[in-house]
């Protein structure tokens, strides 16, 4: 079946040589719609036989006859996904004259150019020769193309019918070959640019095999203990509704909150979220690590693990040195919740009147113990600011994990001698220098029995820096939602357990803080 172009004015049709292509319109309703508009027939409706050429598409696939031809692409951000070329289409040089193409074939049209040229030599003579070629030069060249053309036509004309065939064909194919050779490129683009997807998005495949990236984004030493937290946390995780974070990227998104102190919003933006998931994500995994990677992590060590691995600096003076403790604050944006304002406000007041109140009322107090290894042991729930050394360290639980004979070290004097006393336990000053007058005469004999000592007073403070540094969501201020308690049954904020949890991933890492 010969097709030819649909378009008004193209008088194009499928002739062997001329390498144009005709297409069928798409079957894809809303694509069918957007071609019957462009070709521009008023009530026109295609069927299945027609067809549109390939000159009404600006695609660089022009055959040498159509310099301007293209080619239909089926990606919708294509120009050629719908035809947009509608000017008049140059003729084929077997159809500038359709009157006579609906007359005769094309071998008809050699049999007459060679009946011409024989009747032309019989009738003229060598002087008429002359004298036209004198008179009209471009004569004699239409001549010797017609020449050409008849005595082509009369030697082998099925042979040049069988050659059109091959060259369409040859067409056809050298066109498959180019079609393969670029979806090959195409493929090979688009997996370039999924890898460099995958490697930029955050996920497994942006942090695997890097550990500086996992040293920036999580705290954690490299991607192996990362994957030991995320196995660790993997079970409990599995009532969490999320359909657009993977578990993975869950747990990233909330060590990069503690990490980095980044706001929902901006996470939001990172993970390509909303902020309520983002919010829920952090309050959930936090609850998660808190009662799952915490009892791990931070937890009292036996009496006998702390004299086996006790520090040289404590080994000949304190063999039963247990813990060395310290407060520590954090500053909060507005009062802890609203349904203590009274009490609150109540504190303030206290704390304004109180000659000793040197610590402000906006800030969340936590004790913190650290065994003489470096690594947390225990950390408090945050209290207000202005409640003294002595109740936080009495109404904490501290003191319950004290045993007959242990030893408590602190760099100040902290008023908790006598609750220590009644454990049986005995609470000492470490001098921060030789010879500097302490709190109690323990402490000036333990400041001169050993240089080594200068580096107790500032070993939780070591300690504590370094958990700050590490996760800068602790350098507050902590904003009001983290302050409230996040569940009914327990009196811990969710700031107290992101406290835990940032102690709980620093004893993970290899450098912790020895005492020297």
């Amino acid at each position: 079946m010969v097709h030819t172009c649909v378009v008004t004015g193209c008088r194009n049709r499928r002739t062997p040589g001329t390498g144009l292509s005709f297409y069928r319109f798409p079957r894809d309703p809303d694509r069918k719609q957007r071609w019957i508009e462009a070709v521009n027939r008023e009530g026109w409706i295609p069927n299945d036989g027609s067809r549109l050429c390939s000159t009404h598409f600006i695609s660089d696939f022009s055959p040498p006859v159509f310099p301007h031809a293209g080619k239909q692409v089926k990606n919708p951000r294509s120009p050629d996904y719908v035809p947009s070329v509608f000017t008049t289409a140059p003729l084929s040089p077997e159809m500038k004259e359709p009157g006579a193409l609906e007359i005769l074939d094309k071998q008809e049209d050699r049999v007459e150019a060679a009946n011409a040229l024989l009747f032309l030599q019989g009738q003229g003579s060598a002087a008429v020769g002359e004298r036209l070629q004198e008179e009209h030069p471009e004569e004699k060249e239409q001549e010797a193309i017609v020449e050409e053309s008849a005595s082509s036509s009369l030697s082998t004309d099925d042979e040049d019918d069988d050659e059109s065939v091959s060259d369409s064909k040859k067409g056809k194919f050298d066109a498959a070959v180019n079609f393969e050779d670029i979806l090959k490129a195409l493929k090979k683009e688009n997996q370039a640019l999924r890898e460099s997807v995958e490697k930029m998005s955050l996920s497994e495949n942006f942090l695997r095999n890097d550990a500086e990236k996992v040293k920036f984004y999580t705290g954690l030493p490299n991607y192996f203990v990362l994957e030991t937290v995320m196995w660790l946390l993997a079970p409990h995780m599995d009532g969490m509704k999320n359909v657009r974070l993977s578990k993975f990227q869950q747990l990233l998104l909330t060590l990069m909150r503690l990490r980095l102190d980044l706001r929902n919003q901006d996470l939001a933006y990172r993970f390509g979220v909303k902020v309520g998931i983002v919010t829920r994500t952090v309050h959930q995994m936090v609850n998660i690590m808190s009662s799952t990677l915490v009892p791990t992590a931070v937890f009292w060590p036996s009496r006998a693990e702390l004299r086996k691995n006790l520090p040289a600096a404590l080994r000949t003076s304190h063999p039963d040195c247990a813990v060395i403790i310290d407060c520590f604050t954090v500053p909060f944006e507005e009062p802890v919740s609203r349904g203590n304002q009274q009490q609150h406000q109540q504190q303030q007041r206290a704390a304004a009147t109180s000659q000793g109140a040197g610590t402000s009322h906006n800030v969340l107090k936590y004790l913190i113990g650290v065994a003489p290894q470096g690594v947390v042991t225990f950390v408090s729930r945050g209290v207000l600011g202005n409640v003294s050394d002595k109740t936080l360290a009495e109404g904490c639980g501290f003191l319950c994990k004290l045993l007959p004979g242990d030893i408590v070290l602190a760099s100040r004097n902290l008023d908790i001698a006598d609750s220590v006393a009644a454990r049986g336990a005995l609470f000492k000053i470490a001098c921060s220098y030789q010879g500097e007058t302490c709190g109690s005469s323990e402490g000036s004999q333990l400041a001169d029995s050993s240089s080594e000592m200068v580096s107790v007073p500032r070993h939780v403070e070591r300690v504590i820096s370094m958990v700050k540094r590490r996760y800068a969501m602790l350098t507050g201020p902590v904003e009001s939602p983290f302050t409230t308690a996040s569940e009914r049954t327990s009196n811990l904020s969710t700031f107290d357990k992101i406290v835990q949890v940032a102690c709980a991933l620093n004893n993970l890492c290899i450098s912790a803080a020895p005492l020297e």
